[in-house]
């Protein structure tokens, strides 16, 4: 069982290596599946099968022990040298390969639990989503909002609440799911939505917006105009950049791609049952559906809601709409 365990956490190890270093596409829920699978069958094995022998084992040595001391009481021998509490306690103790397998299986099933069905925890690692959300923000995301769906797989298990306007939604990345990326949902399925001279329209209908003060981004060094949009009945905050054009350059093919109409002022897509239409809140600065596409219902992750930390900033950590 050693030479066993070895390979399996060699091969754990090589696959987190070839992750790091950009050799694989990593799946870290496929990653925290596996690793649950394979101590929980240790930790079974543990209980009802090692720890059994190893007990027994135990009461072998304190009845050999007991009988032992039993004959030389009989020989006028009262004191018997050696510690048997301290090789029964070396002989129950787990070896290093259960150790790190049985051992952790409470707390990866625990994590595999929470990261799954109740909340999972994002870094935001680049800019689209300034101002609500800043590079280095460290978010909450609610998995079970949208229903609950089977790890690994995606596969929807409860109907839950249905994506609203206005939301940030972490999602697959349709052109390659094995990213998650976020966005704030503009369009749900049968809206029309219009983003022409950087002016959002919903069903004909344009998004109320008020202009605030400049925007400063600190990474940039750069001042942006800043508005207040409300999509639904959530105001949020986003950026628009004078020095970029309306239109959109170099949209990529993509499904449902028809239902889009191109110009020099932007574009207007009609949403397809069971996706949605996304747009970064940092509109110049953004690669989100306009370039991409539509994200179907199977690719959503969880609605993203807390900033649970920035070490740059902590003043940061709060909720956001």
């Amino acid at each position: 069982m050693q030479a066993l365990t070895s390979v399996i956490l060699g091969a754990f190890a090589a696959y987190v290596g070839a992750w790091y270093f950009g050799r694989v596409d990593g799946n870290f829920a496929l990653l925290l599946f596996l690793a649950s699978v394979v101590t929980g069958i240790y930790w079974l094995a543990e209980r009802f099968h090692f720890l059994p022998q190893r007990q027994q084992a135990a009461a072998a040595l304190e009845a050999n022990a007991i009988r032992r001391a039993e004959e030389l009481t009989k020989q006028g021998i009262s004191r018997v040298d050696g510690d048997v509490s301290e090789a029964k306690r070396q002989i129950l103790a787990q070896p290093w390969w259960l150790d790190w397998t049985a051992g952790l299986f409470p707390v990866i099933i625990g994590v595999f639990i929470l990261r799954s069905f109740l909340f999972e925890p994002f870094k935001i690692p680049s800019g689209s989503m300034i101002p609500t959300l800043l590079v280095g923000d460290l978010i909450l995301v609610n998995k079970f909002h949208y229903g609950l769906r089977l790890p690994v797989l995606n596969t929807k298990l409860t109907e839950g609440t249905a994506p609203q306007r206005g939301d940030v939604m972490v999602f697959r990345y349709p052109p390659k799911p094995s990213l998650d990326y976020i966005k704030r949902v503009v369009g749900v399925p049968g809206d029309e939505v219009a983003y022409l001279n950087k002016r959002l329209t919903v069903n004909g209908k344009p998004m109320p917006i008020n202009a605030l003060p400049e925007f400063f981004d600190e990474d940039t060094m750069r001042y942006f105009n800043q508005f207040e949009e409300t999509l639904g009945d959530k105001p949020h905050r986003l950026l628009n950049d004078d020095s970029r054009p309306a239109f959109v350059p170099g949209a990529d093919e993509f499904e449902f791609k028809a239902n889009c109409r191109y110009s020099v002022e932007g574009v207007v897509c009609k949403v397809p049952q069971g996706h949605y239409f996304m747009m970064g809140d940092n509109r110049d600065n953004s690669l989100d559906s306009r370039y991409w596409g539509f994200v179907p219902d199977k690719n959503i992750v969880g609605k993203a809601f807390f900033v649970w930390m920035n070490f740059g900033n902590l003043k940061r950590i709060g909720s956001f709409n």
